[in-house]
């Protein structure tokens, strides 16, 4: 595990630490979104430096890990059929559906093929023109401009053979439905610099005015996380219920105007089912009715299923910041990345991953309490 001994901005990160833990004056919940920044935390230990006061939350800003199990079924049976080419991110391999995953098909042989990007895809389709290529479309707002961008290339060249899965997310309808829960008690946010780089800063500040809870966008460098913090720990103590961006190198206010545009030719929003966590409105993206011959589950008439995590796995309640990995019984014994029960343990964004790569024997580096407190 890193410490931030070894890290080339510790002086600036330990000097915000120390404006945190001056400046505090209360105990606050914090919610980082993204698991790009629980795993920066994790590494670099970062959590050691801040004050006790600071109770943070890890949320569902992980693509991978809040992709439910039927659409994991769905792109299983999709690569079980013998004329079908099943495309996906390296991430989706190990994620565990019902019974099985995407590399356990590969090996009973399924067609299934990593690609680094969704063009990639379509190149395989242009290629194999007498089969049926399916791009497995996961990740949040950051991913979306790319799939919508060869969906659309796909109809420019007439390729009739290629389709796409889509299992894209949201974040803010994440953010809200985490707020509106009976057992919210979310302080403020830390958003996820990336997403925010495509969609801006827009959607954000209703969610702050209507719960009244600050959000401010930040990176993924320990400095970036630090400065964020220090940033909203000032909100919170001043009261103040709004949006500061903190990674102004990345992200404009109003986002990538040509990403977000080609995203709303290309998609409509639909309510969509997380991972542990249920269905959510508006949260998810799929084929607008000008791109649905596109569409996977439209083209092979799958069925529209639910299916229930695995009992063993506490999903849910990592995702939604109730539990800390530690806390699951199968964290570590039953649960490791090498023969995972969930999600969370696969993903390179995943709580649970960030745990077990970092933590000192699997233990919280923190002590260990629920993950969301009352005051």
């Amino acid at each position: 595990m890193k410490h931030i001994d070894e890290y080339r901005d510790r002086e600036l990160v330990l000097k915000l630490s120390e404006r945190i833990a001056r400046e505090i004056s209360r105990s606050w919940n914090i919610m980082e979104i993204c698991g790009g920044q629980t795993h920066t935390l994790m590494k670099y230990s970062l959590q050691q430096l801040l004050p006790q006061q600071i109770n943070l939350i890890h949320g569902p800003g992980c693509p991978v890990c809040v992709t439910p199990v039927e659409m994991i079924d769905r792109a299983i049976e999709l690569a079980m059929n013998p004329g079908v080419i099943l495309a996906s991110f390296g991430d989706m391999m190990r994620v565990p559906g019902s019974h099985t995953d995407l590399l356990e098909a590969k090996a009973k042989g399924a067609d299934v093929r990593m690609v680094y990007a969704p063009l990639d895809a379509l190149q395989q389709a242009m290629d194999h023109p007498d089969r049926e290529v399916v791009f497995f479309a996961v990740g949040f707002e950051t991913t979306a401009p790319a799939v919508a961008m060869t969906v659309r290339e796909a109809r420019r060249r007439q390729v009739p053979n290629f389709s796409v899965l889509v299992s894209h997310v949201r974040v803010p309808p994440a953010m809200e439905a985490l707020l509106g829960s009976e057992l919210n008690r979310i302080d403020g946010f830390l958003a996820a610099g990336h997403v925010c780089t495509v969609m801006g800063e827009a959607e954000y500040r209703p969610i702050a005015e209507r719960y009244g809870v600050p959000i401010v966008i930040t990176g993924f460098e320990p400095v970036d996380i630090l400065l964020g913090l220090h940033t909203l720990i000032g909100m919170l103590e001043g009261g103040r219920n709004e949006v500061e961006n903190a990674y102004t190198r990345s992200v404009r206010p109003e986002g990538n105007l040509q990403a977000k545009a080609i995203m709303g030719e290309v998609f409509d929003l639909t309510d969509r089912n997380w991972r542990g966590i249920g269905t959510i409105p508006s949260s998810g993206l799929r084929l607008s009715q000008d791109y649905e011959d596109f569409d996977a589950l439209r083209r092979f008439s799958l069925k529209e299923t639910q299916q229930a995590e695995p009992g063993v796995c506490m999903a849910g309640e990592i995702l939604t910041g109730r539990k800390r990995p530690p806390q699951c019984s199968a964290f570590g014994s039953a649960c490791t990345p090498e023969h995972p029960k969930g999600a969370p343990m696969v993903s390179s964004e995943g709580a649970c991953a960030a745990y077990y790569a970092y933590g000192s024997a699997g233990e919280d580096p923190r002590p260990q309490e629920s993950s969301i407190n009352e005051h």
